[in-house]
């Protein structure tokens, strides 16, 4: 058994996809998002969708950080992740404006102070403001507040968003077809729009990164951070410190705490502008959240292959946390990014100028594979770890 499923979380959430599999699909069912029709509006031509996503654990990073440190800026941070983990989402069925967010926050008010909720609220609303500049508005209508703690030991952070777009501008991911290629666009660096150097770590897996990184003292001096039942053994077993020093080449000395809890990178600029100029050339977007680089299967239209055989350079991050824990290569590529974070299926000769405009934003891009046929649905991995090949 993986040390992920040890501590209680699966990269695939099989129980999860059991639990909905009788459910309603929505209108397009290979698509990222689930897209129903106009119930607002009741316009035939146009859908809704409301989606629910959050910061997850890296909550918990945060608190230790801010603990360790004093440092309560560090939760303006979990509010962008929680933002940008459902917008992200919503851009890959092609939603990049018009939006409505609301936003749940759980706290242990014992352990998470007023301060910590300034941190989180106001940081959404100046994430909001930052997107402006670039087009994609956002407007925030509040939420839900609840001091629960008996249920969360220190503080959830999560949000939903509701749009209504035209079907015409619409990603379904009904296109990806054999003879396609994939553009694959990095998660770390410092995009032209970040204020910072980004590990590129985003917002999952972070259960993993934390108890694999971390060490054994955390333990001791925060036993709120971590479910009691867990066996000792995979509870931080790192050997960094949160305050430990990583050298980035072009950044340099960056905390290991930083590291882990960099904001996730948003790619509503760059989405905005390929889908503007590029609409007809896109036949597929995948966010490469839970489940790594897999997390494409489970939206393909029908059998093909799906070899993935130029991927980026690993980012720094994975490969402390690779060190730390021990973790195979398969491991790692089903529960991180390992390098980017969205990925684009489209022909090749539209690749280059998909590229060119993710590099008029300092953000890397590159074809990282392609589509082929195949009789069943089948992935591909390659790289200097050998060939990994999972079947969904």
């Amino acid at each position: 058994m993986s040390l992920y499923a040890q501590r209680g979380v699966s990269a695939q959430k099989e129980e999860v996809h059991a639990a909905i599999q009788h459910l309603d699909q929505g209108l397009y069912p290979n698509a990222f998002c689930k897209l129903y029709a106009d119930f607002l509006g009741g316009d035939s031509e146009y859908i809704n969708i409301m989606h629910a996503d959050g910061a997850g654990t890296k909550s918990i990073l945060a608190y230790i950080y801010w603990k360790e440190t004093g440092d309560a800026s560090v939760w303006k941070g979990i509010a962008q992740d929680a933002i940008a983990m459902n917008l992200d989402d919503l851009l890959c069925v092609g939603i990049y404006d018009q939006i409505l967010f609301s936003s749940t926050i759980d706290r242990n008010k014992l352990v998470i102070t007023g301060d910590v909720l300034s941190e989180v609220i106001n940081g959404s609303q100046d994430f909001f403001n930052t997107l402006k500049t670039f087009g994609v508005n956002i407007e925030f209508l509040g939420g839900e507040t609840a001091d629960v703690g008996d249920v969360v030991r220190t503080i959830a952070v999560n949000g939903t968003m509701t749009a209504r777009w035209p079907k015409e501008k619409l990603i379904t991911n009904d296109l990806i077809a054999a003879g396609q290629v994939i553009v694959g666009f990095s998660s770390h660096g410092q995009a032209s729009y970040e204020s910072s150097y980004n590990s590129g770590l985003g917002s999952n897996g972070l259960t993993s990164a934390r108890h694999d990184v971390l060490s054994k003292e955390y333990a001791t001096k925060y036993p709120e951070t971590f479910e009691p039942k867990l066996n000792d053994q995979v509870v931080y077993i790192g050997k960094n410190k949160i305050t430990d020093t990583i050298d980035i080449a072009g950044f340099g000395a960056i905390s290991v705490g930083k590291l882990l809890l960099s904001p996730t990178r948003t790619y509503a600029p760059l989405v905005k502008a390929i889908l503007t100029e590029h609409f007809d050339a896109i036949k597929g977007m995948i966010h490469c959240s839970g489940g790594g680089q897999t997390k494409c299967m489970k939206y393909l239209p029908g059998p093909m292959r799906i070899v993935k055989d130029t991927l980026m350079e690993v980012p720094p991050i994975f490969k402390l946390i690779q060190q730390n824990s021990g973790a195979n290569a398969k491991e790692m590529y089903q529960v991180f990014n390992m390098g980017h974070r969205l990925e684009i299926f489209t022909d090749a000769s539209a690749a280059e100028a998909l590229i060119t405009i993710a590099k008029g934003l300092n953000i890397e891009a590159q074809i990282i594979g392609r589509v082929e046929a195949s009789d069943t649905k089948e992935l591909v991995l390659k790289g200097s770890f050998g060939t990994e090949t999972f079947s969904y």
